[in-house]
């Protein structure tokens, strides 16, 4: 089974039911682009939709986009959903409100028969697991180990919200975006969020002090509603050049000091051992990586 690990800071969500969003969403320069089958399409037209996705998915691929859907809960949509969903321009589908492990094992099922049947790869169509109710918070490490598919799980803040009767605050989220991201790096997987309401993105200023605050909790890319949210996500979930530069220099003198037989020392003020090292060395290893992209989305 594939193990790419993509680099998706910004998921920019584009309704599959509007022409408009659909043209404006291939001029920005989001990570990927996540084709919404869900919540931005009404029940009369879910199958217009999906109908609409091949074409869109392969116009956004052909434009050099990575392609994302996000499909619906109830199985009877799922399935159709995931059947459309499975073909070689699209890289992953997004599952709402996941309860358990036992629904990314059997969305999985449905995908290896899908892949199977398009002679794709076994593993080509990742997974983007969304908690979004009390069941998912209890089972969210087992659902972040529960496949080799999973990219990546995000807490969903207006959804958790209902499920709990909570106001989707930084009070009520904290601590289980936080716990979302410890599910996911001990599963490997990539933590997606922000602690704070999807809803509000007509403030940029509080929407970049937000992702801002998700990169140093330790998340890596997220969601975004509106086009104007990309570019911050962009730039937030990326390591600043001071850092990069810093991340180099604390890396290449500790190597120095290493060879002349020192394992602790100090630099630039701060004492500097293996874990400090390690934090460096993920700075450069996330640039290398964000670098790597932009060559692959230039050629």
């Amino acid at each position: 089974m594939t193990r790419e690990q993509f680099v998706w800071r910004s998921m920019l969500f584009v309704p599959a039911t509007s022409d408009r969003f659909v043209e404006s969403a291939l001029k920005q320069p989001a990570d990927a682009l996540q084709i919404d089958l869900e919540d931005s399409v009404a029940p009369d037209f879910k199958e217009s939709a999906r109908q609409r996705l091949p074409q869109i998915a392969d116009n956004f691929a052909a434009a050099g986009l990575d392609v994302l859907v996000r499909v619906n809960r109830p199985w009877r949509l799922l399935v159709r959903d995931l059947e459309a969903s499975v073909r070689a321009s699209v890289h992953a589908v997004s599952l709402p409100k996941v309860p358990d492990a036992s629904h990314i094992r059997a969305a999985a099922e449905v995908l290896d028969e899908c892949e199977r049947e398009h002679r794709l790869p076994i593993g080509h169509t990742r997974i983007i697991a969304m908690v979004e109710d009390a069941e998912g918070l209890h089972n969210m490490a087992a659902i972040a180990a529960a496949h080799p598919r999973v990219y990546g799980m995000i807490v969903g803040s207006e959804d958790l919200a209902a499920s709990l009767r909570m106001v989707p605050d930084e009070d009520g989220l904290y601590v289980h975006n936080v716990m979302g991201v410890a599910a996911c790096r001990r599963a490997g997987i990539e933590p997606i969020g922000f602690v704070g309401s999807i809803a509000e993105f007509a403030d940029q200023d509080a929407f970049r002090a937000r992702i801002r605050r998700a990169r140093r909790l330790g998340f890596t890319g997220c969601f975004c509603i509106h086009p104007k949210q990309v570019i911050i996500a962009n730039e937030e979930f990326s390591p600043q050049p001071e850092e990069v530069e810093h991340a180099r220099g604390l890396v290449a003198e500790f190597e120095r000091q290493v060879a002349a037989g020192q394992a602790a020392h100090t630099y630039k003020g701060r004492m500097v051992d293996l874990p400090i090292v390690e934090q460096a060395r993920q700075v450069i290893a996330r640039q290398e990586a964000i670098e790597r992209r932009a060559r692959r989305a230039a050629r």
